[in-house]
């Protein structure tokens, strides 16, 4: 069964955003034919990794309706009250922050964690520093969503760029409804998630945590918020 689960998720469709550099190692792997055969190498290995990066598995959402879910893979590398992104107009009242650094070996789409309606998206430039730094959620280039929960309050989640990362992409807009575990986004190559909670609501994971986007519970919202 494990093995079975594990090629899913190595097999996975790619995401959208993957096809032209999938189809660009194929052209290079091509013409690498009729030209030298390390450039033919070089085309199939580009386009092979691009497979695997861009990798977009189905997740289930976990049928607890008033769970935050992790909006996507990678490992826990900070738990902590932070302030929101100043672009989304949250306030400055520090909240709970759980960040979720990507290698470039996890799937990178990204998902909502709970369901709502995106109130404001903001995107901001910034330095390029390596995602697993506590700095890059201030200092890097980020795309932050709000999400109003039906019962009022508010959930930010901002997509960081890393080291290597230079396109964030959003597929959602202001006003639109989102749900819980729906894809809403991409980051290209080694990036971090950061989820500010709503106030008065705390993590249930930690530092060092593996997360499995659009499925790991991080947070149990009040019995009267439903995600």
């Amino acid at each position: 069964m494990a093995l079975a689960e594990s090629l899913r998720l190595v097999f996975a469709p790619p995401h959208p955003a993957g096809r032209p550099f999938i189809a660009g190692g194929a052209v290079v792997a091509v013409l690498g034919l009729l030209i030298s055969p390390w450039l033919m190498w070089l085309g199939l290995i580009f386009a092979v990794f691009c497979l695997y990066f861009f990798r977009d598995p189905e997740r289930v959402p976990p049928d607890r309706p008033n769970a935050v879910i992790a909006p996507a893979d990678g490992h826990i590398v900070s738990v902590m009250t932070a302030v929101p992104p100043a672009e989304l107009d949250l306030g400055d009242a520090p909240r709970w922050r759980v960040a979720i650094f990507l290698s470039v070996m996890d799937v990178h789409v990204n998902r909502a964690p709970v369901a709502g309606t995106v109130t404001r998206i903001a995107y901001r430039h910034g330095k390029f520093l390596s995602a697993n730094l506590d700095k890059a959620s201030v200092d890097n280039e980020r795309n932050a969503l709000a999400i109003r929960l039906d019962d009022g309050s508010d959930l930010a989640v901002v997509q960081i760029a890393g080291l290597v990362a230079r396109r964030i992409l959003c597929d959602v807009h202001e006003g639109e409804r989102v749900t819980a575990g729906g894809r809403f986004g991409i980051i290209r190559f080694g990036s971090r998630t950061d989820v500010y909670l709503p106030h008065g609501v705390m993590p249930i994971v930690s530092v060092g945590q593996t997360m499995i986007g659009g499925e790991t519970v991080i947070a149990e919202l009040p019995g009267g918020a439903r995600a």
